[in-house]
């Protein structure tokens, strides 16, 4: 198991955020979470990494119960790519082997293969300010798998691009998931983003945040095009049966 959280609750102060969640992830498996504004998603995922604990219940990640175990066992990949402005790609693309105590001139000649990959070749010494949205944001992936952790918690990784950069990172992303296989948790307000990234789907209600519902999703009805894919009668109307659990919540 990847990933199993049973029962847990957090309050800050007077306020609810989650209450008796109960989520699995098996090894390798992609969960999205979905659900309305300030219903707890990012809050789950501080949990699950060990940058805050329950309240109530309990959360395993590869079988460690214990916050800082947990922690070292996760990557986080926040909405903002947070690049080091003075850096160029190789730069903050290294900087986790960095923080692992490795050398500057060994993390960046590490990293340097995988830049073609990740569809950064040619932009090597090219700093932030210098590369678009969309760049920005793989540069920002290639970090956090370059971690070397096993958990991936992606929160709302593409909420900021616009809608043609965001299908094209997504359709990239599902096929670096498949290359380097990772459990994720991926947290989105965007429904067909669930569906396409992850391999379950849970839907959180208003807070404080329960599991309202959870849908499995067909690897067949996520094959082949973007555009087909959407087009799909399956995939629609799982889209929609989630839509209209949303609607119920809220």
């Amino acid at each position: 198991m990847g990933l199993r959280l049973r029962g847990v609750s957090k309050r800050f102060g007077s306020t609810a955020a989650v209450a008796g969640i109960d989520l699995e992830v098996p090894l390798h498996g992609r969960l999205a979470i979905v659900g309305p504004s300030g219903c707890g998603k990012s809050t789950l995922l501080n949990l699950i990494c060990g940058l805050d604990e329950p309240d109530e219940g309990t959360i395993e990640v590869l079988d460690a119960t214990a916050r800082a175990e947990r922690l070292a066992r996760c990557a986080w990949m926040p909405q903002r790519d947070l690049l080091l402005p003075w850096r160029d790609v190789l730069g903050n693309a290294a900087l986790a082997l960095e923080n692992r105590g490795m050398r500057r001139v060994a993390a960046r000649r590490q990293v340097a293969p995988l830049v073609a990959r990740f569809g950064l070749a040619g932009f090597e010494d090219k700093r932030p300010a210098q590369l678009s949205g969309g760049m920005r944001q793989r540069v920002s992936f290639l970090r956090t798998l370059v971690a070397g952790k096993e958990v991936l918690l992606l929160d709302e990784p593409f909420g900021a691009l616009d809608s043609i950069t965001r299908a094209d990172l997504q359709q990239w992303l599902r096929s670096a998931l498949d290359a380097e296989p990772r459990t994720v948790v991926l947290v989105t307000h965007d429904v067909e983003e669930a569906l396409l990234l992850g391999q379950r789907v849970a839907v959180l209600s208003p807070r404080p945040g329960r599991v309202a519902a959870a849908f499995d999703v067909d690897p067949a009805i996520v094959e082949g095009g973007r555009r087909e894919i959407l087009r799909s009668p399956e995939f629609a109307g799982l889209r929609d049966e989630i839509l209209s659990v949303l609607e119920a919540v809220t």
